[in-house]
This record gives structure tokens, sequence and C-alpha cells, in this order.
């Protein structure tokens, strides 16, 4: 059975930093799998925050998060990561970790900031 277990989530001020985990177990964590981060805001449809590919390792991230937010995984460990620095208020939300080739996701860890 494969399972996504996100954590690293909390309460931070504006401009703090937290490196949210994922880790997939179940499934063999290949380089051809494509792995996303998204995030759901109260009351707001889940969007997608970037992705690792299979091509190299090649990240991508949406304009609301380049320059702050970096994504990378660890293959030893099974694990995904983001890296979230200098956060903002409108940040705050669930992030969820997806495996888009099966439609894999975790239950999310919630992220709020405030000060």
């Amino acid at each position: 059975q494969v399972q996504l277990v996100e954590s690293g989530g909390g309460l931070v001020q504006p401009g703090g930093s937290l490196t949210l985990s994922c880790v997939v177990s179940g499934l063999t964590f290949r380089r051809q799998y494509e792995m996303r981060w998204y995030r759901q805001a109260p009351g707001k449809e889940r969007e997608l925050v970037g992705g690792i590919t299979s091509a190299n390792d090649h990240t991508m991230l949406e304009d609301s998060w380049k320059g702050r937010f970096t994504i990378s995984r660890d293959y030893a460990s099974n694990t995904l990561y983001l890296q979230m620095n200098n956060l903002k208020p409108e940040d705050t939300g669930v992030y969820f970790c997806n495996v888009p080739t099966y439609n894999y996701w975790g239950r999310g860890t919630q992220v709020t900031v405030s000060s």
C-alpha cells in the first residue's frame, strides 16, 4: 500500500522558514516519478506550488513561490522536501505532496504564517 506522509508544518511568523517533508512508502522512489507539492488555502481550491520532474530532477515553482521556496528529494530516505523561506501570511494553508502518475496524495500538513 502506497502512503505519502507530510510533516514539518506549524505556526511561523512572517519572514520565517519551514521545511516540509513527504515520506513515501510502498512505492520505489525512482527518478522517473514526478512529484509535486500543492497548497490549499482556507476556503480555496487546491493549487500547485511546484514539482520535481524525472528529467535530471528538474524543479519548477509557480510564480507565487519562486525565489522563496525550493523543492528537492532524497532517494536514500524516499523523501520529498519543500524548503520555505521568507514566509508570508498568504502562504498559509494545508500543503500536500502528490505523485501525479498514480494520483497518490498525502493527508497534508498545516502551515500558518501569522504574527
